[in-house]
């Protein structure tokens, strides 16, 4: 929009500058009626050829400034450098918080499963001391165990 708005303001410019020569024109144009002496052409032609001259350094100036906003235009990003290193940089934290909290979680639950491990471990041994300390009853459990079976 500033590019735009800088084109609006040079065609304001040079539009101005326009209407200040048509305006100088309308004036000399107005002296010459009133002059009686007749003009000869090589000062009406001197006359013109110096303002073709001024029109032609504003034309000059006009197409440097016009290329200059054309090269800006080229090279021009739709979205600006340093929002694509925010992104980045905020897709890359993502990805390791992500990485952090998933690898967190897999030692976390391997770190329950060895408790859960232990805690079997020591019922069996509590179930297996217990059988050992009464033999009649791990009689009975054994004949039960064949009778479901």
């Amino acid at each position: 929009m500033k590019k735009l708005d800088e084109i609006m303001e040079l065609m304001a410019d040079e539009m101005a500058d326009f209407k200040t020569a048509v305006l100088e024109l309308q004036n000399r144009s107005e002296q010459l009626a009133e002059i009686s002496i007749p003009i000869s052409t090589e000062a009406l032609e001197k006359n013109l050829n110096s303002f073709l001259q001024k029109q032609e350094k504003a034309n000059e100036k006009r197409n440097e400034i016009l290329q200059g906003i054309d090269r800006k235009l080229q090279h021009a990003r739709l979205i600006p450098n340093y929002l694509l290193i925010l992104f980045g940089i905020s897709g890359i934290l993502g990805l390791g918080l992500l990485g952090y909290f998933g690898y967190t979680s897999k030692e976390k639950q391997e770190a329950n499963f060895e408790v859960y491990r232990m805690n079997m471990e020591s019922q069996n041994k509590l179930h297996e001391d217990y059988l050992a300390a009464y033999p009649e009853i791990k009689e009975a459990y054994c004949k039960w165990l064949e009778e479901n079976k």
